[in-house]
């Protein structure tokens, strides 16, 4: 039988367990400190429950995920164009991020979150154009 005190030691518990989720912001951006058509941060490790958040300071991007790079049982996304999104990360592993029009010209972006389940599936994705060159220094940050 719970007591009054309990029930309000779990009540508190049960509403602080949201606050540890975590909100990252990524700007997609015409040129920032890495180049041309960019995502910042392009890497972001994270945990289950945290949201990404893609800001459009500069028009003409969105943030699409890339078919074989995101975890088992996470659906495909695609946002509007120079629209903010928000991404709520539900399941561990690598997620694997391209701005459409500039997949080609290398704005892509990788979060990692948690353990990186699908690693070998997702690094084994053929690349687009200087895609690939991007997405080797982001798999490099990668950590067991």
């Amino acid at each position: 039988m719970f007591t009054k005190l309990t029930m309000t030691a779990l009540a508190a518990l049960m509403l602080t367990s949201s606050a540890y989720a975590e909100a990252f912001e990524v700007k997609m951006l015409n040129k920032g400190a890495d180049g041309a058509m960019v995502f910042e941060p392009a890497f972001i490790k994270a945990a289950v429950g945290d949201t990404v958040v893609f800001l459009s300071p500069d028009k003409g991007h969105n943030a699409e995920s890339i078919a074989g790079m995101l975890p088992e049982g996470v659906e495909a996304f695609k946002s509007k164009m120079s629209e903010e999104f928000t991404l709520t990360l539900t399941a561990e592993g690598v997620y694997g991020i391209k701005c459409t029009p500039h997949y080609a010209m290398g704005m892509v972006a990788l979060i990692q979150v948690g353990a990186p389940v699908n690693l070998e599936t997702a690094a084994a994705v053929v690349q687009k154009g200087k895609a690939k060159t991007r997405f080797e220094p982001l798999f490099a940050q990668v950590a067991p």
